[in-house]
């Protein structure tokens, strides 16, 4: 069962990457998004492959399975959109390095911690790292919604409702991850591993695929202000 959901996964993911590449905008002020949006999913189907490969799978030591590549992809991809995001929220301002340093210094503290929870034996422990790493995730979702919201908001425009509905979508899904890692083998057990391996397929495709289009899609429509915007830092 789990072997078909990572080969499924794989060529997703694959064919995703390419699809995202040929229809998003070639436009010198998006461009750089649509590059981005096609290599998260080319990363995950690394990932993916990788898994049902079995490289770097391995039992934790009591029985449950641990796909250390999945944090991998994450440690790449969750940036990536990060940055992207950060990106719109400053309406490609040149200017943004001390929010990305800092959302995407909360992220990867988010993807680390999540790992060592994973990866620990004692319940106590894998407890603790867990409430670390929503604690970090709290912090992504507060630079989200406090800083970056509050500066997209004041610059209005086309690109603050690109910004507003991207991050949306970003957060409701992700905030469902926590949830099937909870009740998954690396958490409480509730839920089979099969079943934590499929749910979190169907969440990296909607959360790198499905948005990788929409958000494209929202770009495009908001690309006579990008152009204007980009034409007046050159000049």
């Amino acid at each position: 069962m789990e072997s078909t959901a990572l080969l499924i996964g794989f060529i997703v993911m694959s064919i995703a990457s390419i699809g995202i590449y040929v229809t998003g905008s070639k436009a010198s002020a998006i461009r750089h998004h649509t590059q981005i949006h096609a290599l998260v999913p080319f990363i995950a189907a690394t990932a993916y492959l990788a898994m049902y490969l079995g490289t770097f799978v391995m039992d934790r030591g009591d029985g449950v399975t641990l796909y250390v590549p999945r944090y991998g992809d994450w440690i790449f991809t969750t940036p990536l959109l990060l940055s992207s995001l950060v990106a719109l929220a400053l309406h490609e301002h040149p200017r943004q390095g001390g929010y990305v340093v800092a959302i995407v210094g909360l992220d990867a503290l988010m993807i680390l911690t999540g790992l060592l929870s994973a990866m620990s034996l004692d319940g106590s422990t894998r407890l603790v790292w867990f409430l670390w790493s929503c604690a970090a995730f709290a912090g992504v979702y507060f630079m989200l919604w406090g800083p970056l919201r509050e500066r997209s908001a004041s610059y209005g425009g086309a690109l603050n409702e690109v910004y507003r509905k991207n991050a949306l979508q970003l957060s409701v899904v992700w905030l469902i991850y926590p949830v099937v890692f909870a009740v998954g083998p690396e958490g409480l057990g509730i839920i089979s591993g099969a079943a934590s391996v499929w749910a979190i397929l169907i969440l990296d495709i909607i959360a790198k695929v499905v948005y990788g289009f929409t958000a494209g899609e929202r770009l495009k429509k908001a690309e006579p202000e990008l152009v204007k915007r980009e034409e007046r830092r050159l000049a």
